[in-house]
């Protein structure tokens, strides 16, 4: 199954860390928050990968394009442009990396239809390239199968961002909670597509937008419900607590 990565948006709530590179390359303990998507569904043996890019395209190629250079030891005959051996393997080397640019100002639905002559007709895994989560996709891709809907989006229940109040009638404060776990769902990505999702993309589409409410509509998607850990990196903030995790030897999302 192929895996369609999202890394094309401005990420304009986090300009210290993307006025000079996409937010998907911000690196968590020294490598792209990207990296550590596709090694998280690389464990799950998704090693093909598509990548929508937009904004600062060409720091997404130059890495993928250096990739071997940059990790592994080679030997190259200085003027000779194809005169370079490379000694051993990196633990990625059976990736197959594809990367599209999509447009500077292409919306998320839009980047998918503009793949699709690199995904086929076949079912794949999408997700945005800025939201870690240890997403069971055994479990993720079973759930698909047993509903045969067109899509599958994955869900959780975040975090309010403030502390509440339970409250007496009379005004009097009966506990604090900090934090607490709110009642809705909200989409975190992680979606599982029949070809069919193509049907319902233009150039132009938002996928949360239209797209999502035509499917719903059509009672043609599900949300699999992810108990586990998941952290977007929209803010510069965020970046600064996954690199804790990571730094702390704790990280959640590692399984390798």
């Amino acid at each position: 199954m192929k895996a369609v990565l999202l890394a094309g948006g401005l990420g304009t709530r986090m300009r210290e860390e993307t006025e000079f590179r996409p937010k998907p390359m911000v690196e968590v303990g020294g490598r792209p928050v990207l990296w550590h998507i596709m090694k998280i569904l690389g464990q799950k043996s998704i090693q093909d990968f598509v990548i929508c890019t937009g904004y600062k395209s060409e720091i997404i190629k130059n890495y993928f394009a250096n990739y071997d250079a940059m990790n592994s030891d080679f030997t190259v005959k200085l003027g000779s442009r194809k005169s370079i051996e490379y000694h051993g393997e990196h633990d990625e080397s059976d990736w197959s990396v594809t990367v599209a640019y999509t447009g500077a100002a292409t919306m998320t639905g839009g980047r998918i239809k503009k793949v699709q002559k690199y995904v086929g007709d076949e079912r794949f895994l999408c997700t945005y390239g800025d939201g870690i989560a240890d997403v069971d996709i055994d479990a993720l891709l079973e759930y698909h199968e047993s509903h045969g809907k067109i899509a599958t989006m994955t869900t959780v229940q975040p975090l309010s961002r403030f502390g509440v109040l339970d409250l007496d009638a009379d005004g009097s404060v009966k506990r604090f909670k900090e934090k607490p776990q709110v009642e809705g769902w909200i989409n975190i990505g992680y979606f599982i597509f029949e070809p069919e999702i193509f049907d319902y993309l233009d150039d132009d589409s938002v996928l949360e937008e239209e797209p999502l409410h035509r499917l719903a509509a059509d009672n043609q998607i599900a949300a699999y419900k992810h108990q586990g850990f998941w952290q977007p990196m929209d803010t510069y903030r965020e970046t600064l607590m996954l690199n804790e995790l990571w730094d702390s030897g704790n990280a959640p999302w590692r399984s390798w």
